[in-house]
C-alpha cells in the first residue's frame, strides 16, 4: 500500500468551544469496531468539524519500514527505527501520513496545536528525523479521524466521548495499553468501574 506525505497548509480558526489539545477516550459503550477502546488527539476544532489523531493504536508496522517505503535513507543499524511503532490514526485518508511533534516552533507548513506541539503531514519532518535532526518527541500515524460539524459535540453530549488534557508525556508515550486509563485517571475516573450502559436510562 502507498503511503503519501503530503506538504499542506492546515490552518485553523479558533473558536469559543473548542477542545483543540484535548484527548478522546472511548467510553465504554462506544461498540464501533474501530473506535472501541481508543485514545484521540485533537488537532483542530472549530465550527466546520474536528480532526484528530488516535494515538493509542499501533500498525504492525515500524519507522524504518515507512522510510524503505519512501526510499529515505536512514541509518539502517539504529534500533530506535526499528522499534518505533507507527499508528493507526483512524479511518480517514489511511494512506495519508501524519506525524505530531513536540518543538518550540512549528514549520512553515504545520499546523500549531499547542503552544509546543506541532501537526504535519510534510515529508520534510520524517527526513530531518531520519538525519538525526528531527524532533525528539514525535509520533507518526497513518490516517486520522474526522467529523463534521457539530458531530464531535453531539457525540460527547450522548456520553459516547470523555475529554481530558493533554500531557506531553502521556501523548507520546509509546505504553499504548495503559494511555486510557492514564488519561480517564487526569479525570478521577476509573473506566474498568463503567458500565457500557454508562449515560443510557
Amino acid at each position: 500500500m502507498p503511503i503519501w506525505f503530503i506538504v499542506t497548509s492546515m490552518t485553523t480558526k479558533k473558536f469559543e468551544n473548542s477542545l483543540e489539545n484535548q484527548l478522546l477516550i472511548a467510553m465504554p459503550q462506544l461498540l464501533d469496531p474501530y473506535f472501541a477502546n481508543t485514545v484521540t488527539y485533537l488537532c483542530k476544532h472549530n465550527e466546520e468539524g474536528a480532526l484528530g489523531i488516535v494515538i493509542n493504536q499501533p500498525l504492525k508496522m515500524n519507522l524504518a519500514g515507512v522510510f524503505d517505503e519512501l526510499e529515505i535513507e536512514f541509518p539502517k543499524e539504529d534500533p530506535d527505527f526499528q522499534t518505533c511503532n507507527v499508528l493507526e490514526g483512524g479511518p480517514v485518508e489511511r494512506e495519508k501520513g501524519f506525524i505530531i511533534y513536540r518543538a518550540s516552533q512549528c514549520d512553515g507548513s504545520a499546523l500549531q496545536v499547542a503552544e509546543d506541539i506541532c501537526l504535519s503531514t510534510s515529508r520534510k519532518i520524517l527526513q530531518d528525523i531520519a538525519n538525526g535532526k528531527g524532533p525528539e518527541q514525535f509520533m507518526v500515524a497513518l490516517g486520522c479521524a474526522g467529523w463534521d460539524a457539530g458531530q464531535l459535540e453531539s457525540e460527547i453530549s450522548n456520553n459516547v466521548w470523555l475529554t481530558s488534557p493533554a500531557p506531553a508525556e502521556l501523548l507520546f508515550s509509546t505504553d499504548y495499553g495503559s494511555k486510557a486509563a492514564r488519561a480517564a485517571a487526569l479525570l478521577g475516573v476509573d473506566l474498568s468501574q463503567l458500565s457500557p450502559a454508562a449515560g443510557h436510562s
